[in-house]
């Protein structure tokens, strides 16, 4: 993608790989314990995206399913972005046996695993990369996008302002249960210049 080349080198790409791999394996393991489960964990994705083109990688994070998101903002250093926790609406009755949770399934029972999932997936991977980088960010509230909602919804709640950003989808699974969500982070174009600099020193 010819946008990509303005934003980041090989050499960037390959260490932001490196850096969410890490992240992402803090994550997957504060996951798995509260799940008491194994995480599969995925090769994470990195490219640039232009606004347009969300609609396209959130296609390719949801397929045709309906889906329940949660959003959250996040910021420091100068560096700002949104984390995208996408699950899909099949995940929930295995989620609620994983946490042992008792009860009818409602929509609210179904929001509260939502949330206690996305405060961990999403926490442990911003801070994860925000530790190698040495950069403090701070979280905004977790936004609820909708629940078991398609992907115009979506689209529509995400189409927020920006023209080009650098995405890393990552993709997790559960073993052997079927739990299927994916986490998308968003740092807009200004962010990824400075971005760049902190991977550039340690690239040196």
């Amino acid at each position: 993608m010819p946008a990509a080349a303005e934003i980041l080198t090989e050499d960037q790409r390959d260490c932001y790989q490196e850096l969410t791999n890490v992240a992402m394996g803090q994550a997957a393991d504060r996951l798995a314990r509260l799940l008491n489960a194994y995480v599969v964990l995925p090769i994470p994705k990195i490219s640039v995206i232009e606004n347009s083109d969300l609609n396209m990688a959130l296609q390719g994070a949801t397929g045709d399913s309906s889906v329940s998101a949660v959003c959250q903002g996040f910021i420091g250093a100068g560096i700002s972005g949104e984390a995208m926790l996408m699950f899909n609406d099949a995940s929930f009755a295995s989620l609620a046996s994983l946490m042992k949770y008792e009860g009818p399934l409602t929509q609210e029972a179904e929001l509260e695993l939502l949330m206690d999932t996305a405060s961990v997936l999403i926490g442990a991977c911003i801070h994860g990369i925000g530790d190698q980088l040495e950069i403090v960010f701070n979280q905004g509230h977790p936004v609820v996008l909708g629940q078991h909602c398609d992907l115009k919804d979506l689209v529509a709640y995400g189409n927020n302002g920006w023209d080009k950003a650098l995405a890393i989808e990552i993709h997790y699974t559960i073993e052997h249960v079927n739990i299927d969500c994916e986490l998308l982070l968003l740092f807009t174009e200004e962010s990824v210049k400075t971005l760049n600099k902190k991977v550039d020193y340690l690239l040196d």
